[in-house]
């Protein structure tokens, strides 16, 4: 995207201060003798592994009170209605509260829903409940659709611009070992005690409360000026500044329905698994080889992010991903899905870094949250759905055509991507200053 494409839309009103950056001549020092960013990196590691942790075991702990595949899905389509509701004022709110006090007590209201459902299960003449589940899950994805953009927030006060990409394919690889360990440790927890994948949820969600609180530097700008404005126009402004930069636009709309194909697709898997009497472990094995293969990508995305535009990390993205569905479309067994899904993600996070790297330099910092919760609509639809699409299709077609059917929308969500013209004029990072929008 070059500069009169960027800017010819964007709102008016705005600054381009998205990050520091180091003087000419002067060497920035390494991101990783930044303190605020490890400890920030310490405290979203904990809450994703535990969220990762308990993801994994919702749809078990669900279908084993239910005895329903499309009732397991209802149960966390009800929870996810959470993030529904809060991703668009998340925004809002995180530029005009304090982010530091704001994520923690995000983290101790999500580790307390959690600890609701330990004590339940634990507790003499107390069982987990269907509405219990949900309702925790409610609690927990509204937490996370408003600390999303709060962390990201938070990196760009303390990261500088240069090191943005770095930061993001870190990012990448985080989520990565999250999903890694999805499977093998949510499968060794829920197999030991049903309750046990919440207590590291919980748990998680506490050591993020902690790190957030020893980071020193302001995670926000001027509170002031920010709160000065009515949430409704701020609000306003912020969609009006998303959906004004071309690039934005047309991406919120196409990643909304990756992430629904994707995230339904997983839950058709992980629900036929279980309805078929596979041992916790072994699906854990499912998840984990997604989790390998993200991890290997996110050894890569560094160096992709740095060499190769986005537009072109988009097709290698898709492209990959849409063989490996049409692979267990063809062998819709167990290890077809561990063989696909290992290679499945591999250009997944050199995307999403370079992706995320790039529109956060280019947002002006007191709209980082907004922007943030905007783009969140990409899971805004997918949150609820997925788990809806995945269980009726399994339950209406099997689990073969299911996989056909997630085939033929990916190869459609490929081709629409070619259609998106200004993600082919993003250039290279050292080029990203010059689209700041002004």
């Amino acid at each position: 995207m070059t500069t009169d494409d960027t800017t010819a839309e964007a709102p008016a009103g705005t600054t381009p201060d998205a990050g520091e950056q180091a003087a000419p001549g002067e060497q920035a020092p390494s991101l990783w003798k930044n303190r605020s960013y490890r400890l920030l990196l310490t405290g979203a590691t904990a809450e994703d592994v535990g969220a990762a942790v308990g993801a994994f075991a919702v749809p078990l702990a669900a279908f084993a009170i239910t005895g329903s595949v499309v009732q397991a899905g209802v149960i966390s389509f009800v929870g996810q209605l959470g993030s529904v509701l809060m991703t668009l004022p998340a925004g809002v709110i995180v530029d005009r509260v304090d982010r530091r006090r704001l994520i923690m007590a995000g983290g101790a209201v999500a580790a307390l829903a959690w600890a609701t459902v330990v004590v339940a299960g634990l507790a003499d003449g107390l069982s987990i409940t269907a509405p219990h589940l949900a309702a925790a899950l409610f609690v927990s994805s509204a937490v996370g659709s408003l600390l999303d953009p709060a962390g990201t927030a938070a990196l760009h006060a303390v990261v500088r611009t240069e090191h943005l990409g770095q930061a993001m394919s870190v990012a990448q690889g985080r989520d990565a070992a999250a999903a890694l360990l999805q499977g093998p440790l949510g499968g060794l927890l829920y197999g030991m005690s049903t309750v046990l994948p919440f207590v590291v949820s919980a748990a998680g969600r506490l050591v993020a409360v902690v790190t957030v609180s020893l980071v020193r530097e302001p995670l926000n700008g001027d509170l002031g000026a920010a709160r000065a404005e009515h949430p409704v126009a701020a609000l306003r402004d912020g969609l009006r500044y998303v959906f004004a930069v071309p690039l934005l636009r047309a991406t919120i709309w196409l990643f909304m329905l990756v992430n629904v194909v994707l995230n339904g697709m997983m839950v058709a898997i992980n629900l036929h698994l279980v309805s078929t009497g596979t041992a916790p472990a072994l699906i854990g094995l499912v998840n984990t080889a997604v989790g390998v293969g993200v991890l290997t990508g996110s050894v890569l995305a560094g160096a992709l992010v740095r060499r190769v535009r986005v537009s072109v990390l988009t097709v290698l993205a898709l492209g990959v991903s849409g063989v490996a569905v049409v692979v267990m479309a063809l062998f819709p067994t167990y290890w077809g899905f561990v063989a696909a899904l290992t290679g499945m993600m591999l250009f997944a996070p050199a995307l999403n870094a370079g992706m995320l790297s790039y529109v956060t330099a280019i947002t002006p910092g007191r709209m980082q949250g907004r922007m943030a919760a905007t783009l969140g609509l990409t899971g805004l639809v997918a949150g609820p759905t997925a788990p809806l699409v995945g269980s009726l299709l399994l339950d209406g077609v099997g689990i073969s055509a299911a996989m056909w059917c997630f085939a033929a929308a990916w190869t459609v969500l490929f081709l629409a991507m070619f259609l998106v013209r200004p993600l082919w004029r993003v250039g290279l990072p050292d080029t990203w200053a010059a689209d700041a929008l002004d």
